[in-house]
């Protein structure tokens, strides 16, 4: 990535926001309109007439953006991305291309605009997410209840007119996103499943998006293109070659849905953030507001959770880097210059060891959040201890269990550069 750029590398978390007017009714968004899908459990079966009817009626009245600007910079996210478009095809956005938009509702302010300025005035990176899919426009075809059930790969598809009308359609959506609202770091698309590339163009596509904003950001659901990769709801087994993120929910839902109590604990999602961040990725958390534009009860109690976690460990997560080999430490660590971060998500017997790491220059080991100082001992094969200077060897910290976390225990090991011991 161009220097730029370089700011995903290391983010570790950032927020993802689902909202659109179906939230009101409890809807998921978009996939209740083609009667649901197998990945959400949750996910209702709406008319596709009753489901898009429900735009007539949304008006946030309590959205406040700048309350959800401050709940992501009190939890140390770097971005924050809102759902400008989703599948459904309703814009969050005042959009000159239709009139199904956010503009048309009692509402009528642009929500995208306050999001925007909300996340810059917290100093926020700023996503906007688009769905190259569009269930409502005529021309894509718009879905409707003939075309139940939904099954992936057997899509309706347009004339050779209509898709050159819809294409041009969705570039000046894009358009208006990347010059209306000034500079946005991150553009994630989604959707690209249901037409071929050959369709989507995304060569085209991307040149467009680069001679408007040079340095924004893309995922890698533009087929054939993107800067990073995009994992959804699990985590990796190997890290992805490049950049990458995964995305999760708070529950088993990306949209606002009272039906769904699946919520995940604390522990769960501190340790995958762990997990996550030791692997070098970043961890893009949902969050899911109601129809009113307030953030569910329930996950705001969970996100605090998280951050009485997350203030403490705070330099162990954001802006670090990966840390050792697997076979080195048996659980998730980071680095940052000098010091590593070893992160015990189970209880430890006692001890923890680490494997391969320059004995001789480490400075000292304690208990972050606590800078409690711990007891450890080194060795390593009898030949190095008497004739290297600089021998690799093994790591035993002592980790007494009054010092450990209800969540995840994090150490901090110092170690100095080769040229300077």
């Amino acid at each position: 990535m161009t220097p730029e750029k370089n700011w995903f590398d290391t983010a570790r978390l950032g927020m993802f926001v689902h909202w659109g007017h179906s939230s009101q009714s409890g809807y998921e968004l978009s996939w209740p309109l083609v009667g649901g899908v197998f990945s959400l459990p949750y996910c209702q079966d709406v008319p596709v007439d009753d489901y898009h009817g429900t735009a007539q009626t949304f008006n946030p009245t309590e959205y406040n953006p700048q309350s959800w600007a401050r709940l992501a910079k009190q939890l140390g996210m770097q971005y924050v991305i809102l759902t400008a478009k989703h599948h459904d095809g309703f814009s969050l956005f005042h959009t000159r291309q239709s009139d199904f938009s956010i503009a048309n509702t009692p509402y009528k302010k642009d929500i995208v605009r306050e999001f925007v300025e909300a996340m810059r005035a917290e100093g926020l990176r700023v996503g906007l997410y688009f769905s190259l899919i569009d269930w409502h426009h005529p021309d894509y075809p718009a879905f409707t209840e003939a075309d139940k059930p939904y099954q992936f790969g057997k899509f309706r598809q347009p004339t050779s007119f209509q898709w050159e009308r819809y294409r041009e359609f969705m570039l000046d959506q894009i358009r208006e996103l990347l010059t209306h609202y000034g500079k946005i770091d991150l553009l994630w698309f989604d959707g690209g499943w249901e037409r071929s590339p050959e369709q989507w163009q995304p060569q085209a596509l991307q040149e467009m998006i680069r001679s408007l904003q040079p340095d924004l950001l893309i995922n890698d659901r533009l087929p054939g293109f993107g800067d990073f990769d995009t994992c959804e709801q699990f985590i990796p087994p190997q890290p992805p070659e490049r950049t990458w993120e995964a995305c999760l929910t708070l529950n088993e839902s990306w949209g606002y849905n009272p039906t769904d109590s699946q919520f995940k604990s604390p522990r769960q999602l501190i340790h995958t953030l762990c997990e996550i961040a030791g692997k070098g990725g970043n961890l893009l958390l949902n969050v899911s507001p109601m129809g009113n534009g307030q953030i569910q009860p329930e996950q705001v109690k969970l996100l605090q959770q998280i951050e009485e976690w997350l203030t403490l460990h705070h330099e162990s997560i954001v802006g670090t880097k990966a840390g050792l080999e697997p076979w080195q430490f048996y659980g998730p660590s980071t680095r940052r210059g000098n010091r590593f971060y070893l992160f015990l998500l189970m209880k430890p017997y006692d001890s923890v060891t680490v494997r391969a790491v320059p004995i001789k220059r480490i400075q000292g080991v304690f208990i972050v959040g606590e800078k409690q100082p711990l007891q450890y001992s080194t060795r390593c094969a009898i030949v190095d201890s008497l004739f290297n200077p600089d021998p690799l060897g093994e790591l035993t910290i002592q980790v007494p269990e009054q010092f450990l976390n209800p969540y995840a225990t994090v150490i901090a090991v110092d170690v100095t550069s080769a040229d300077e011991s």
